[in-house]
């Protein structure tokens, strides 16, 4: 490595120091640092929210009532309707954690059950299938049954094909 070369030929455009300092690009380091904070904030926050959303899952359905109807209570301040749908709203955001929490081998255990039932599709299979569990006590095929019961059977196919599925 060689010594620098001294520079006697050094033009001065500007006659101080600090204006050039502040000419220079020194805004978009400042504006590329604070949009670096802001984003790492944004990480940690939502980072630090996933516990509250696991928390949550088993129950945004009376979450996401009651805040609507809270949010639709609030924005109708003053009616005669107010207390009917603010009332309401905030019973659902209070009772909504106390719902019992599902496990993650409840879930897993839960969805094998549904694709294991997923075989009985046409309303034939299902009868049988139903007088299966008629021999078995309620709180027993409670579960069976729910699932039974939210998956209607496969129909058959519409003759007007407009109207049916393709």
């Amino acid at each position: 490595m060689s010594l620098r070369p001294h520079r006697r030929d050094l033009v001065v455009w500007t006659q101080s120091d600090r204006a050039y300092r502040a000419s220079r690009a020194t805004r978009p380091a400042r504006f590329w640092r604070l949009r670096r904070r802001i984003r790492i904030v944004f990480l940690l926050t939502a980072v630090s929210l996933l516990p509250l959303a696991r928390a949550v899952r088993a129950r945004w359905r009376p979450l996401l009532a009651g805040t609507a109807l809270t949010v639709t209570g609030v924005i109708m301040r003053g009616s005669a309707t107010d207390l009917l749908v603010l009332l309401p709203g905030l019973l659902l955001l209070l009772s909504a954690p106390l719902l019992p929490a599902t496990t993650v081998t409840d879930r897993m255990r839960h969805s094998a059950l549904e694709r294991e039932l997923a075989v009985y599709t046409t309303s034939a299979q299902r009868r049988d299938l139903e007088a299966t569990l008629d021999q078995y006590p309620d709180d027993v095929t409670r579960e069976l049954r729910d699932i039974l019961t939210a998956k209607p059977p496969l129909t058959a196919p519409s003759r007007w094909r407009a109207f049916g599925q393709y």
